[in-house]
């Protein structure tokens, strides 16, 4: 995310509708795979949550023979560069995790990209696993849109989940791993210095 898009975010999110961001009575971990961009930045984002047991960045919409990164990349193959999310939902809820996936990991209103990454491998994405997934995630959409909190249309897609392959292992924890590279630098740590600033009570200590 560019600092100023960043800044532009801050500037709409009066206008954020009220949800019912309460974690739920102890259950099973659940997981839910989200794209939005570059898996960099997102599963930096997401492994950031208290309640978020793991972020693994990887590929959905696609089939397992093309789930290479050098093959993903020519935006060919159907894939989507994802972060499979495991949550504890009696720690977090998924509209909170909605809640950081719409207003800090990336921009909904971009189609087939994300900032400075073109394809439809950049495209915005909900692959849900259960049907009550899906409708929370459309009712979430639908609050955004009502609400007007973009000022463009949210071109969020919501699918089910075929199948999730992860990513190379250099990939995993990429930005704890390289915080010097110029990419993580400039797209990457406003992201989560936007998520502390927006969400702090979300964010796991530091040990």
């Amino acid at each position: 995310m560019h600092i100023i898009f960043a800044a532009l975010v801050a500037l709409q999110l009066a206008a954020v509708p009220a949800t019912n961001a309460n974690p739920t009575p102890a259950k099973s971990p659940e997981t839910i795979v989200l794209a939005g961009g570059c898996f960099w930045g997102m599963e930096a984002v997401f492994d950031s949550l208290k309640g978020v047991s793991s972020a693994v960045a990887g590929y959905a919409g696609g089939s397992k023979a093309t789930a290479h990164y050098d093959i993903v990349s020519t935006g060919l193959t159907g894939h989507a560069e994802s972060v499979q999310i495991t949550f504890d939902p009696s720690q977090i809820s998924l509209q909170q995790i909605f809640d950081v996936y719409f207003l800090v990991a990336h921009d909904p209103t971009q189609l087939d990209y994300q900032g400075p990454d073109h394809g439809k491998q950049y495209r915005s994405a909900i692959f849900y696993s259960n049907d009550d997934q899906k409708r929370a995630a459309l009712e979430y959409i639908k609050r955004l849109q009502e609400a007007k909190t973009f000022s463009g249309q949210i071109v969020t897609q919501v699918v089910p989940l075929p199948a999730f392959y992860p990513a190379e292992s250099y990939h995993q924890h990429y930005v704890t791993n390289n915080p010097d590279n110029p990419y993580v630098v400039y797209e990457d740590l406003p992201k989560l210095e936007h998520l502390h600033k927006r969400f702090p009570q979300l964010v796991k200590s530091k040990s």
